[in-house]
Parts: structure tokens; C-alpha cells; sequence
């Protein structure tokens, strides 16, 4: 066992740098990079655009109107190609992409991201400022999701065409057919003062007040904040996982297993929670962290913009949306550490419900 988890760790090593490196290219090639991002700032608000490039940019930009040399990049007629090369000087583009891969790379093993090009803060700083949103929403959402969907699944098993089953499936296929962002936006119409009830806050995670507030108050308000993004990302996400475990535990009732220990006399509870609930949930922990990343990064995006979250998968998209690069490449290598080791517990998870599997026998 301690030897397969030392091999899987070892394996995150070159799946990172693969994952890295096709992350590069794919940003590096998509058109409107910083500098023009930059530019286009400067021919709205040359002031504000050029603060940040030095003392000599108010003359760069007045002898950009004498330059006609033409530029590589969009919307750079007409300025001095000397401001030019202080803006990719500015973001690090006077380098070799090569060579600016290497460099990440070395900074990226001690989590050092750098900057970001457009907030003037440690993108370390950002993400450890945004993480314990995306995580909070992340785990308390795939928790409530198994904790509803798993004996849902296995009670929907046990009475299989029942009319329980019948109109438990009616409302699981509404909850999937309904996309999470859209009944969020119901919830706050409804609930968060929009036409109706002003019961849940709009907006936060937390009341401005929340420093000031004694623990229980802190804990109530943290839920209170919680409760309608929860319950929006947990009616689009547990549809999937309770029809998993219903036909999980069908197949396994079926078997042969199962017909010999009640022939044998062994109660029903027994057969189910004592023999086929350890085969059954195999393959629905299996899926524990595909579902956990999942919620993380794209059903909890949504949900972070229409809440008004400062969440990790929010501020990875602004930063994509403003080609703030250090903050892409950032969020993407901790959301890649993050699925890779939910990988690994899954595997762990594995060996603890059924300890017949033997993980030393697997290569990676």
C-alpha cells in the first residue's frame, strides 16, 4: 500500500508538467494577451493604463502618434516601439516562451506564482484569499450530495418500481433537468428579497459583522450565507449519484451472493448493509472525486457569480476573461494538485471498504 502511494505521488509529477504544458500553449496561442489588454486600456486612459510602467511612459505615449512602425500585436499602431518593448519587458514577453516556461516551472515547485499583471497582489495571496470559498461550497455540497443521494439510491434499490420509486424519480430527473445557475437565480427571486421572501442574504459568504460576532452567532451566519448556494448546487448534483447507487445495489442484489445468505437465513438489513453495501458502493466512491473537482470548478462558477462569491473558480475566470496569466496558471496548477490528490483518497477510500483489493499488484 505505502509503496503504490509513493508511485502515484511520483506520477503527479509528469502528469502536472504534461497538464502544464498543454495549458501554456493553449493560453500563450489564444489572441488578446496582457499587452493588448494593456493597449487597449492605454487608447481609452493613457494615465491610468501606463501608472504602473515608469516615469518615461508619459513621453513614450506622446511620441507614439509620430510612430507608424507596425506591431505584432493588435491595436499597437501608431505607439513608440519603445513602449512597446516596456510592456513586454512590464509581463515578462521580452524572454523565449521556452524560456518563460522554464521559469514557471522553477517558481511553480515552491508555489511561487508571482504577480498579478493587472491587481499589483501575490497570486499566492489571491488564491489563499479566495481558496476556502471554492472549498467550502466544494465539500459542504458533495457532502450533502452523498448524504442524500446514497441512501435515497438504496432505499429507490430496495423498492425497485415501488411508487416510491416512481415519484422519487420524477423529482430526481427535474432536479438534474434544471441547470444549477438557473434555479440559483430562483432561489434568490424567491427567497434573497428579490419579488417575494427576504429570508437568506444576497451576496457573501459571511455578514460584515461576522468579526464581531461571538462562535455559535459566526457559525449560524456562515450557514445562513450558505444555505440557498448549497441547496442549488445540490438539487443539480445529486441526481446522477442516487440513480448510480440504485443501480449499483440492483445488480449487486441480484447475484448469486446475496440468494444463498437469505436461503441461509441471514435478516435482510444484514444481506444489504453487510454484504452488498461494501461491493455497491465501490464504483460510487470511485466517483467521489470527479464529483467533488466538478462541483469545485464548474457548477460552484456559476453559483459564485450569481452569489457574488470570491471564489477560486471565479477568480480563475476573470483572469482568463482578462488574460491575467499568472493567475490562470495558478488556479489551474492548484485545481490540477487538488484532482490529483482527490485520486489518491479515492484510491485509499477504496482499500478501506473492501481490503480485498491489493494495490500492490497495480504499477500506477
Amino acid at each position: 500500500m505505502l509503496a503504490y502511494i509513493i508511485r502515484r505521488l511520483l506520477f503527479m509529477i509528469p502528469t502536472l508538467f504534461a497538464i502544464m504544458v498543454v495549458n501554456f500553449i493553449v493560453i500563450q496561442a489564444a489572441p488578446g494577451g496582457p499587452i493588448e489588454q494593456m493597449i487597449a486600456q492605454l487608447k481609452g486612459d493613457a494615465v491610468g493604463a501606463t501608472a504602473r510602467i515608469g516615469g518615461e511612459s508619459g513621453e513614450m505615449t506622446r511620441g507614439a502618434q509620430q510612430s507608424g512602425e507596425a506591431s505584432k500585436y493588435r491595436g499597437a499602431r501608431g505607439l513608440d516601439p519603445a513602449f512597446i518593448k516596456e510592456l513586454e519587458k512590464l509581463y515578462g514577453f521580452d524572454k523565449p516562451p521556452l524560456e518563460r516556461f522554464v521559469l514557471m516551472l522553477e517558481h511553480y515547485v515552491t508555489f511561487d506564482f508571482g504577480n498579478s499583471f493587472f491587481q499589483d497582489r501575490r497570486v499566492i495571496d489571491l488564491i489563499a484569499e479566495r481558496l476556502p470559498v471554492s472549498i467550502s461550497l466544494g465539500l459542504w455540497t458533495t457532502l450533502l450530495t452523498y448524504l442524500i443521494s446514497i441512501p435515497l439510491g438504496i432505499r429507490k434499490a430496495v423498492r425497485d418500481g415501488t411508487p416510491f420509486d416512481v415519484w422519487t424519480s420524477t423529482i430526481v430527473i427535474i432536479g438534474n433537468a434544471i441547470p444549477s445557475f438557473l434555479f440559483a437565480v430562483l432561489l434568490i427571486v424567491v427567497f434573497a428579497g428579490g419579488s417575494y421572501l427576504g429570508w437568506f442574504p444576497l451576496r457573501g459568504l459571511v455578514s460584515e459583522d461576522w468579526a464581531e460576532l461571538d462562535l455559535v452567532h459566526k457559525v449560524l451566519d456562515y450557514f445562513w450565507h450558505l444555505a440557498l448556494p448549497l441547496t442549488a448546487l445540490v438539487v443539480g448534483s445529486f441526481a446522477q449519484l442516487t440513480m448510480l447507487t440504485k443501480n449499483s445495489f440492483i445488480e449487486e442484489i441480484r447475484k448469486q451472493y446475496v440468494t444463498t445468505a437469505r436461503a441461509k437465513g441471514v435478516s435482510e438489513r444484514r444481506v444489504l448493509y453487510g454484504h452488498v453495501f461494501r461491493n455497491a458502493m465501490l464504483i460510487v466512491v470511485a466517483g467521489f472525486p470527479a464529483a467533488f473537482v466538478g462541483i469545485l470548478f464548474t457548477s460552484a462558477l456559476l453559483i459564485e457569480i450569481v452569489f457574488s462569491l470570491d471564489g477560486l473558480g471565479l477568480l480563475g475566470y476573470e483572469a482568463l476573461l482578462g488574460r491575467d496569466y499568472p493567475i490562470v496558471f495558478g488556479t489551474l496548477y492548484i485545481f490540477t494538485l487538488i484532482a490529483l490528490v482527490m485520486r489518491l483518497v479515492s484510491d485509499i477510500t477504496y482499500m478501506l471498504i473492501d481490503p480485498r483489493i491489493d494495490f500492490a499488484s497495480r504499477r500506477t
